[in-house]
Order: structure tokens, then sequence, then C-alpha cells
């Protein structure tokens, strides 16, 4: 497919948003994303409309989404992960694994068992990155160690059997982590490697097409089950797509892909052409 028109493909969604990097499609019917300041927004994807919620003071990253709506969301100002309800109550759900507290707790999807697995990307250039997987309830355990290279975007592959990382460094590349029956990470493998780049987000679509989206350049790769990969969409002036971020299918027909984009103000939409995978809303209790 030719990389999408930025005229008539690429456009702007809504605008008044503070640095955002998180975005996600609630069961609700809206769409969600945080800012810079802590700040949670709820967006009527339909019509364009813009709501701030709620505030935890932190800086938000990527977030997830429950049965009932509630949102788990990466606050690197907090340290932690918090747990913002639709009426906009913010609590602490994890701070990180008992004597290992969260250093970036960048992003996190959900399983089919309700299990949280968050990116904790470390330290810049450190090498002391981990995926944590926290457990309905809130108990926290180091999942993976092996991929301490700033792990950044995460999400589910086709059946559940392998979660997918961005790692921003060490190269630029995608992994996948088996999951083991027993639930315990498996087999480490690289997925493709996108030199000079930084990647940042990662989502399914029903075909089983990976999208990437990448905080430098300003693009969004889509790679094929075979795994040809190829450019969907960029932006060599930076504005209409500005530092794009997180990405998530959103829409009720999970037809429309959204961008986050950290550089400035708003959310972009691209007419990808695609439906995207279905993602766990767990039942949790407490």
């Amino acid at each position: 497919m030719p990389i999408l028109d930025n005229e008539n493909q690429v456009s702007v969604l809504v605008e008044g948003l503070d640095h955002a990097e998180g975005i996600a499609w609630g069961m609700d019917g809206y769409a969600y994303a945080g800012g810079e300041a802590g700040q949670l927004y709820r967006i009527d994807v339909d019509r364009g409309v813009l709501t701030q919620f709620a505030d935890t003071g932190g800086f938000i990253l990527g977030l997830a989404l429950d049965a009932v709506g509630n949102i788990y969301a990466c606050d690197i100002g907090n340290k932690c992960v918090q747990k913002i309800t639709p009426g906009g109550m913010v609590t602490v759900y994890s701070s990180g694994p008992p004597g290992e507290p969260f250093i970036t707790p960048n992003y996190p999807t959900f399983d089919a068992r309700g299990n949280l697995y968050v990116a904790d990307s470390g330290d810049w250039k450190a090498d002391n990155g981990r995926i944590v997987k926290i457990a309905p309830g809130g108990e926290a355990t180091v999942w993976d160690r092996g991929l301490s290279q700033f792990p950044n975007g995460l999400c589910m592959g086709p059946k559940g059997e392998y979660l997918y990382a961005v790692m921003s460094l060490g190269p630029p590349r995608i992994a996948r982590v088996k999951i083991d029956t027993d639930g315990n990470a498996g087999i480490t493998e690289t997925v493709v490697v996108l030199p000079d780049t930084v990647p940042d987000g990662v989502a399914f679509d029903t075909d089983g097409n990976l999208y990437v989206s990448t905080y430098r350049p300003d693009r969004i790769y889509r790679m094929s089950p075979a795994r040809e990969l190829e450019t969907l969409a960029e932006d060599p002036e930076g504005t209409l797509m500005a530092s794009p971020t997180n990405i998530a299918f959103c829409g009720r027909e999970r037809d429309i892909l959204l961008s986050t984009n950290l550089g400035r103000w708003h959310i972009t939409r691209y007419e990808a052409g695609a439906t995207g995978m279905a993602l766990e809303y767990p039942e949790l209790r407490g």
C-alpha cells in the first residue's frame, strides 16, 4: 500500500491536549488520553470533542482499560500505575514489585486473565529496564529482565501467545516474548529491527499486520504477517505528525487509527483501511 496522503488520509482529530503520549479505546465508546501534567482526557471520536475528567498531578504515559471503564495509567511523575475510575477518582494500583519500585513505568497491556504487563523502561541508555507483571488486585513481580534496553510500547499478539514489546534502544526493534503455559516468560526473539528510529507504540489489526509508531522520525510503519515492512504515514515537517508516540485503533468498529503527538497538542487520525485486533478488557474486582 502506498504511503497515506497527508492532505486527505491523515488529519487532526482533536486539539487542546497537553503533549499527550498515551491513547486507548474504552468499551464505553470513548477514546482516552493523558497529559504531561497528569491530565486524563475523554474523547468523543465521532464529534471530535475533548473533555478532561481527572488529574493525577504526575505525567501520564501509556493507558489500558478494564471492563467497567477504569483506566490503568503509567504515571512517571509519581512512578506508579494509577487506577482512575470513570468518575475521576485516582488511586495507586501498583508502585512496582516489592523492593524493586518502578523507575519509568511507560506502557501497560492486559492479557485475558487480567494480568497487567507494564514496560518499566528504566533510565535512558542505562540498560536497566524490565517487564513487570501485575496480577489482578495489584501484586507485582518482575516478569522479564532480558528486555532491558528501554522497553516501551506493549501489546498482546494474536491468540495471546506472545507479548510484543517495542525496544527503543539496543538496537531499536520490536521483540516478542513467548508466554509459557505456566504464565512465565519464555523465549524472546527479535521480530524486526528499525535502524535510525526511536520506536514507541505498537498495535495489531485483525489481518495480523503490526503497526509501529516512532517518536523519531515522525512515522508509522506497518509490517505484514510475512514481516514485510512498509511506511504507512510520515511527516517530514513534524506538524501533522509530531513525535507520534502511542497508537490505538478506536471507534465502535475499531476502524479508526489514532496517534498521540508528544511534540504538540493534538491527536492525529489515519485512514489506514484496517480494523484493530480486539483488546482484553478484564473484569477485575477491588
